[in-house]
């Protein structure tokens, strides 16, 4: 199966939108909303709560737990040269800390800190963007290059075999991101992760304008409904599947482009809803670049 495939099959969101009606997720007020195309296309964002209602027995299993060490502690042994070599290169191109330390929610609630290679240029003083793009950031000299081969996220396999995290799972959000408690271990990799791989590079696009809205109404749902598909139907199997895609890299940047385009759409009908009383606001604020 290519990994365009596998991400139509499980990262839908139209998929997602039928499966929550057998009741694996759904809205926090349990409201309908009629079928029609434009509520199709609006979909994604159309609830901002998703409420777990099913979780895998894989999940939270013991085995989970168990294969993620038998995974990680051989694979360290074989990373500890390549990662000596990233830190190193972390500390001699830019001054500062080699590792970047963050609060996250983990399972149930509880906050742990997230290890990773340090990407941008250290200042205390600077202000902190929730949302990240590739152009409000400043990236140390070799930033840019751990974050697209996602080198920066080696170190959070020593979260993993504290127990913080998992290999697989939904990402750890922010405590400013978070509507619900996670019922099990937050993952390195996941479906969100692999539909979103290149996201930082798609929201430099939208503009700053916009950058809030677009995230918080379109980006945010969709990644909580891969999250809860994932958490409802997740195996060995699909586990294995995710980190093979992960490894080789194959993940397919369209799923993120049609959500930013459903986004574009959603923005110019609230523009036009909010502007209807005069007849020459027909712009649409929030359009994507080419």
């Amino acid at each position: 199966m290519s990994a365009k495939s596998f991400l139509l099959i499980n990262l839908d969101t139209t998929t997602m939108d039928q499966v929550a009606q057998q009741s694996e997720y759904g809205s926090a007020d349990g409201s309908e909303v009629p079928r029609t195309a434009r509520n199709s296309a609006l979909a994604p964002y159309s609830s901002q709560l998703v409420v777990i209602r099913r979780l895998s027995p894989w999940s939270r299993s013991g085995a989970k737990r168990l294969f993620d060490c038998a995974c990680v502690l051989p694979v360290l042994l074989l990373l500890v040269p390549a990662l000596l070599a990233i830190a190193l290169a972390v500390r001699l191109t830019s001054p500062g800390p080699v590792l970047f330390l963050q609060q996250r929610m983990g399972r149930n609630g509880r906050t742990f800190t997230i290890l990773k290679f340090r990407t941008m240029i250290h200042a205390t003083d600077e202000p902190h963007n929730a949302v990240t793009t590739a152009a409000n950031q400043a990236f140390t000299p070799i930033g840019p290059f751990l974050r697209r081969w996602k080198l920066d996220e080696l170190p959070q396999l020593l979260n993993v075999l504290a127990g913080d995290m998992s290999l697989v799972g939904p990402r750890p959000k922010m405590p400013e991101h978070v509507v619900s408690n996670l019922p099990c271990r937050p993952g390195i990799t996941g479906a969100a992760t692999i539909a979103f791989a290149c996201e930082e590079a798609a929201l430099e696009r939208v503009p700053v304008e916009d950058l809030e809205f677009c995230y918080h109404t379109v980006v945010l749902p969709a990644k909580r409904r891969l999250d809860a598909r994932y958490m409802a139907c997740a195996t060995f199997l699909s586990d294995l599947r995710l980190i093979v895609y992960s490894a080789l890299r194959r993940w397919d940047s369209s799923f993120m482009e049609s959500l930013l385009n459903v986004g574009a759409f959603a923005e110019q009908e609230r523009t036009r809803s909010s502007r209807v009383s005069d007849p020459e606001a027909d712009s649409i604020s929030f359009e994507i670049g080419g």
